[in-house]
């Protein structure tokens, strides 16, 4: 209990800027025992699935799980906020409607798992794998630098900014170097989600918004772009190569530094 108040203690004495109010990793040592390791096993995981309800779910919040292999398992509507996952296997797992709020997540596999519905914020998951992954509807104001999304679902996830509810600072969904190709962000909302050298190629963004999104450096050979909006969107470098449908984007013409579009 005390380690976790001491984390909630440490979010709130963060400044609240966009910078900071996300980026955890410099303040915390990855190595410390309370980030590599785990309290509890796999069986004792399942042991508490087995008491839950809807009405109760499990309740990891603040746990070690750091490492273990939980690959498979009916995880739906769990609560692990402010938990301990790093490099945590839960590859096909079932994290339907589960809160991940706060929770660390670096490097985890989840492979093919599925988060419809699922909340992660300010959720810190640097490399994290999510190849194949559905987070259909979730809410992701996560820190997924250098995360792998190849052939995941977005479609009418919540990863931008909220802007009526700011006060830890510009909480959004950070995808910045992440690979992205083949994603199906359908009708997602990516407004103001920093976006910076991912790899979105062959990506489904129709209907999806790009309000205010960092593009530079990213990769956008062969996305769909149909009703996708560019508004005030910065797309410095950005490669905009065969695009599909950019004729029928929205605000393409109010996107930032266009000039500077990779066509070629």
């Amino acid at each position: 209990m005390k380690r976790v108040i001491a984390t909630a203690l440490l979010y709130l004495a963060i400044p609240a800027t966009a910078t900071l109010a996300q980026d955890m990793m410099r303040y915390i040592d990855m190595s410390s025992p309370d980030m590599v390791s785990a309290e509890m096993t796999r069986g004792d995981v399942e042991a508490a699935l087995r008491t839950s309800t809807a009405a109760t779910p499990a309740d990891f919040t603040g746990k070690k799980l750091s490492g273990l292999d939980l690959s498979g398992l009916d995880l739906s509507g769990a609560i692990f906020r402010a938990a301990r996952l790093n490099r945590t296997k839960l590859a096909s797992a079932k994290l339907d409607r589960a809160v991940l709020d706060q929770a660390w997540l670096a490097e985890a596999d989840l492979t093919g798992a599925s988060l419809k519905g699922a909340t992660l914020f300010a959720s810190q998951m640097p490399r994290a794998r999510l190849d194949g992954a559905d987070l259909s509807g979730a809410r992701v104001a996560a820190d997924l630098s250098g995360a792998s999304l190849v052939g995941a679902s977005i479609e009418g996830a919540q990863l931008g900014a909220d802007m009526r509810n700011q006060s830890m600072g510009l909480m959004r969904a950070v995808l910045k170097s992440a690979k992205l190709e083949r994603l199906n962000a359908r009708g997602a909302d990516l407004s103001r989600v920093d976006l910076e050298f991912a790899s979105l190629k062959q990506a489904d963004l129709t209907g999806a918004s790009l309000k205010g999104a960092q593009l530079g450096g990213a990769n956008l050979t062969r996305v769909t772009v149909i009703d996708t909006d560019f508004d005030g969107a910065d797309l410095t470098s950005a490669k905009l190569i065969d695009p599909i449908g950019l004729e029928r984007a929205k605000n393409f013409d109010h996107a930032r530094n266009r000039e500077r579009l990779i066509r070629e």
